[in-house]
């Protein structure tokens, strides 16, 4: 790889600085964690750290500033410290005397966690590496530390100051997570088996045009399916009156320039482009498959009908590569999770390479039970899309330059 990983230094009694994103859905009413996911995806990185008899001190943020759930970290230390099997300790501090003293006491192959990171304003002014190395945090912290390891995949698209400004300064290492994404997705954008099919979904389509063209332009895709919001907007594009509640759903990412890239994308790759040949409304309290030909309905769809389903569960199936970014559909609602059930359950009897994105994506496949059949889940969200749409990983630039820069002193 162009960066280092876990393998590169050597950590005993040397203080690392670990940047992770473990940044949790939590309970609106209660504040608590609901769903600690991205904790355990850290577990091996600070399993190997501690192993490694590293003094390891873990940066992480939740939420932002001004936020419902931009709380402090202590019960996220709370969690680690049950999926490791020993204690991490937290200081509600980042770079004030407390942080400073709990650093200093910390021994080999001990974890301490500091305080939310984005409590400081500095950490997520708009700056480059070049400017976030000069940052208070930086300045605070790099002389107390001997390496620098970021695992935050899932902000790995945001230049901030914990995740790109020490790089420069401190020799720099990805990982574990961090190299397992960018090695599954080097696997499904480098080199993908045939044939390969790329499934988009979600809430938003502002990029998916974008995505469609690199994906189909650049050979990485055979085949892409649209579902959810993307696939009714497609559908818009093509001329179909897919009903005024439905087009309504779709507010502010319908704009004459993102029609107009949808019509483009369908007259320039035509049948490689999939769209839903029907969409599931709610009527008296049930679920309904409506053809398309019989749009519009007065009901919004809510996800794919189970046609689609079938058909795209047929072209999954036989596909020796998949990936897929947003869900069918309105997941969270009963009888509205069908479509994306049956294609996540082709894309894992496929038998071939199956890699899924996106947090609600990855939650739906822990919801199904499926999480574990796919090749990999990735954590994902914007540094997922920013990656799909080929722009560069502020993170991973940082680590190529950090490895760069150290093997020439």
């Amino acid at each position: 790889m162009d960066f280092n990983t876990l393998e590169s230094f050597n950590y005993r009694d040397k203080t690392v600085l670990l940047r992770v994103d473990i940044n949790c859905p939590l309970d609106k009413t209660s504040l608590k964690i609901v769903n600690d996911s991205r904790i355990r995806r850290i577990v091996p990185t600070v399993r190997e750290l501690m192993g490694k008899k590293a003094r390891l001190v873990i940066l992480a943020h939740q939420s932002r500033k001004g936020k419902w759930d931009f709380i402090p970290l202590e019960q996220h230390a709370e969690h680690l410290s049950r999926h490791i099997h020993a204690p991490v300790k937290y200081v509600d501090d980042v770079i004030g005397q407390d942080a400073m003293e709990a650093i200093g006491a910390l021994q080999p192959g001990e974890v301490l966690l500091l305080g939310n990171v984005r409590g400081i304003d500095s950490e997520t002014a708009k700056l480059d590496m070049a400017g976030h190395s000069e940052g208070e945090i930086v300045k605070a912290l790099a002389p107390v530390i001997d390496y620098y390891v970021c695992d935050a995949f899932g902000a790995s698209h945001r230049s901030q100051c914990s995740l790109v400004g020490f790089q420069p300064l401190v020799p720099s290492a990805s990982g574990r997570l961090m190299a397992k994404e960018m090695f599954a997705l080097d696997a499904i954008f480098s080199n993908p088996k045939r044939p390969s099919v790329f499934i988009l979904g979600g809430a938003k389509f502002g990029d998916v045009s974008e995505m469609i063209d690199r994906v189909l332009g650049s050979g990485v895709a055979d085949t892409v399916i649209l579902q959810g919001l993307a696939g009714n907007a497609y559908l818009l594009a093509k001329g179909v009156d897919i009903g005024e509640a439905s087009t309504k759903v779709l507010q502010d990412e319908l704009t004459p320039e993102n029609l107009q890239a949808a019509k483009d994308i369908l007259a320039r790759y035509g049948q490689r482009v999939l769209l839903p040949v029907d969409v599931a409304v709610e009527r008296d309290g049930k679920r309904v498959s409506v053809n398309v030909g019989d749009l519009p309905t007065v009901e919004p769809a809510l996800d794919i009908g189970d046609a689609s389903a079938e058909k795209f569960a047929k072209v999954v199936r036989s596909s020796k590569t998949c990936f897929m970014s947003g869900p069918a559909g309105m997941i969270e609602k009963d009888g509205f999770e069908i479509g994306t059930r049956i294609v996540m359950e082709a894309m894992v009897d496929s038998g071939g390479q199956s890699v899924i994105g996106g947090g609600h994506t990855g939650g739906a496949a822990e919801r199904f039970d499926l999480a574990d059949r796919f090749s990999y889940v990735s954590t994902g969200g914007g540094a997922l899309e920013t990656f799909l749409l080929g722009d560069p990983l502020p993170v991973i630039e940082a680590l190529k330059h950090s490895k760069e820069k150290f093997s020439q002193e």
